[in-house]
């Protein structure tokens, strides 16, 4: 990469901020050497944390903010009382052009309210989406809508679509990546109204576009596509119920490993092989949900990560904004021909 790009980071959000973003931020700056950060936040308690990581201060610029956005906040109350909060100043820092997107693991709802009103939607969006991407049998699988909008019409299940496709080709580099509708059945009768729809629209869409058809659930682990579209209500439940029962997994694997010394001893000569599948499946590599849709790169980071979870975010919004996603999302849009009066087009 070498453009030099800057990122503003919510210095503030997360259960374990400021320090958790420095050392995200520090972990970052050695990934990616042509990135600077705009950091947003208390200063008396960010430069402690900067002396102590010089190199990372030297690619630091710390703007003040005395506000923050709490965890329990509503959106419409952060929208009123938050104009001069860490997370509202990166956000417009991004819609300023002063940097090319913004990271924060703050408070998901303020973060997309504040983000939809700062930086709009992008020209053909009429709703944005929040995705994720996560380990499957044969690599990794996108998903959107993870929780932004509980009730999706064709419309937005079909941009939801476009989206999601120009992520996985341009920033995972899959050539062309395949799509699926998330249903209760695989069948063309199955599903609501809605669904179906959307399934016709994509099938007999102009866009270079590889449409698989519905997925069910257990499709989402064995990737059988690369980008999954479903609606916030099903997404969010989906995604926490997987992350349930990889949690339940490691602890049942745990206690079988602590049953007797034999099983210790059946640990101990399968320790490597285990590491390895907790090195695949461990959620910090996939730290990172993208705000698609949005006027501006955005990138929301899980709120209980650490220093090593945040770099990836932070690689997540260098990843977009050095592949100009918007842009790409922009060009597939118009072949739409559906333009919102509500969004604007500017630059992200």
């Amino acid at each position: 990469m070498d453009a030099r790009l800057t990122i503003a980071l919510d210095a503030m959000g997360g259960d374990k901020a400021p320090q958790m973003v420095i050392d995200g931020a520090d972990i970052a700056r050695i990934r990616y050497p042509s990135v600077s950060f705009l950091l947003f936040g208390d200063e008396q308690r960010l430069a402690p944390l900067l002396d102590a990581k010089p190199r990372l201060k030297a690619a630091c610029t710390v703007v003040h903010a005395e506000e923050v956005v709490t965890g329990d906040a509503k959106p419409s109350v952060a929208l009123r009382t938050g104009r001069r909060s860490s997370m509202r100043l990166a956000i417009e820092a991004v819609r300023e052009g002063q940097a090319a997107g913004v990271v924060s693991a703050g408070n998901t709802g303020a973060l997309m309210a504040m983000s939809v009103v700062v930086l709009r939607t992008l020209a053909g969006i009429s709703r944005p989406a929040i995705a994720s991407f996560f380990p499957t049998r044969r690599g990794e699988t996108v998903m959107l809508d993870l929780g932004a909008n509980i009730e999706c019409d064709v419309d937005n299940l079909v941009q939801f679509a476009v989206m999601g496709e120009v992520f996985a080709r341009t920033v995972l580099g899959l050539q062309q990546p395949t799509i699926g509708l998330l249903n209760v059945g695989a069948e063309e009768l199955k599903g609501h109204e809605e669904l179906r729809l959307a399934a016709a629209r994509l099938r007999a869409s102009s866009l270079p576009i590889q449409f698989h058809g519905f997925v069910e659930g257990d499709d989402i682990g064995a990737g059988t596509v690369d980008v999954v579209v479903t609606d916030g209500f099903t997404g969010n439940i989906a995604l926490k119920t997987a992350e349930g029962t990889a949690k339940l997994y490691a602890e049942f694997l745990r206690g079988a490993f602590r049953a007797s010394w034999l099983a210790q001893l059946g640990y101990l000569l399968a320790r490597r092989g285990l590491n390895k599948v907790r090195k695949r499946t461990d959620p910090r590599r996939y730290n990172g949900a993208m705000f698609l849709g949005v006027n501006g790169i955005v990138v929301k980071s899980h709120g209980g990560t650490d220093g090593f979870g945040f770099a990836n975010a932070v690689g997540v919004a260098v990843d977009m904004a050095a592949n100009r996603i918007n842009d790409k999302i922009r060009d597939e849009l118009a072949g739409l021909g559906a333009t919102p009066a509500n969004s604007q087009a500017a630059t992200g």
